[in-house]
């Protein structure tokens, strides 16, 4: 089993930036790839980025330039540094790990962002 805790999340206001962090604890041997979701009210869940145990990204078209994703394997700990975010971000973010065709996920952490 993987544990995934996020933290990071607040308030900030239209144009600015938070960092997202995701550590995962518990059979963290052998996650491949890790990713962020969110969820805004009334709205269904969306990718924001993906990243690879190798480091390969992927991002939606909505943030590209504007979100990267990393990981630093030897912490277990994954981010999404967020610049310029916009009112409509507004979301609970979710970090999600695959492993061995299983796929985790945290709790959540709130993003409020305030025009």
């Amino acid at each position: 089993q993987v544990q995934l805790v996020e933290s990071g999340g607040g308030l900030v206001q239209a144009g600015g930036s938070l960092r997202l962090s995701c550590t995962a604890t518990g059979s963290t041997f052998l996650i491949n790839v890790m990713g962020w979701y969110r969820q805004a009210p009334g709205k269904q869940r969306e990718l924001v980025a993906a990243i690879t145990r190798d480091g390969v990204a992927n991002y939606s078209d909505s943030v590209k330039g504007r979100i990267t994703i990393s990981r630093d394997i030897a912490k277990n700990t994954m981010y999404l540094h967020m610049n310029s975010l916009m009112h409509e971000e507004k979301a609970v973010y979710s970090c999600t790990a695959y492993r061995l065709g299983d796929d985790f996920w945290g709790r959540g952490t709130q993003v409020t962002v305030s025009s």
